[in-house]
């Protein structure tokens, strides 16, 4: 018999590990990595992502372009897309796993399938906490290269200084959200299916005839 609490955290954890790579996808994709503002054109800001930069002016709209050459691209912009890529693919990768490892798969029957299904689900959830952890790092990073460089003081306050962009935010919930569903699919591995043969009682009734005539019931648990 498969333990409810066992399926709702698998599906629970199908559920948030999908929105993590929703979310994941959603900040490489995103071009508001940084955010560039000035005093001196206050109508007028600029935004940077990983794939394309931006200009956004109050009458004239947004206008992006992609970039011209990897080779143009700053280390740690370069560093975060490639870790991004990787975790894109890394949560990808888990979450096809752990579609036949869960319980309303008609799969892997018997208990050598279940085995199989248990190390189908750890291998997923492994795959999702590597997952979240290739994307906070570069999403940390940046915001990181951010701070320290808003409060250079050797920069001139007349330079734009970068800010934080939405793709910051959507990252740091994509990255919670995947080591949530890794522990979520970890913990769903070790339920009540290990100890059930431990908790099975061999129920046996016998009828005995007593010297009177009577009949009596005996229930054994074994």
């Amino acid at each position: 018999m498969t333990n409810p609490c066992n399926v709702a955290m698998e599906l629970l954890g199908m559920f948030i590990g999908t929105g993590g790579w929703f979310c994941s996808l959603a900040a490489t994709i995103m071009p508001q990595w940084l955010s560039h503002s000035t005093e001196l054109m206050a109508s007028e800001s600029y935004e940077q992502g990983l794939w394309e930069a931006c200009v956004v002016q109050e009458v004239a709209g947004t206008e992006c372009r992609s970039y011209d050459t990897i080779l143009g691209l700053g280390h740690t912009l370069t560093l975060a897309r490639v870790l991004m890529c990787l975790s894109d693919a890394t949560c990808l990768l888990g979450l096809l796993l752990a579609i036949p490892a869960m319980s309303q798969i008609n799969c892997c029957k018997g208990e050598e399938g279940q085995r199989t299904k248990k190390g189908l689900r750890i291998t997923a959830a492994v795959f999702l906490w590597l997952a979240g952890l290739l994307v906070l790092t570069p999403v940390s990073y940046v915001a990181h290269d951010i701070v320290m460089k808003f409060f250079d003081e050797s920069i001139p306050h007349v330079v734009p200084r970068s800010e934080f962009g939405d793709a910051l935010f959507v990252g740091w919930a994509a990255g919670f959200l995947d080591v949530v569903a890794s522990v979520l699919l970890f913990a769903s591995s070790f339920g009540s299916r290990d100890h059930e043969r431990h908790l099975v009682y061999h129920h046996q009734r016998q009828e005995i005839i007593t010297v009177d005539g009577s009949l009596k019931k005996r229930t054994e648990y074994v």
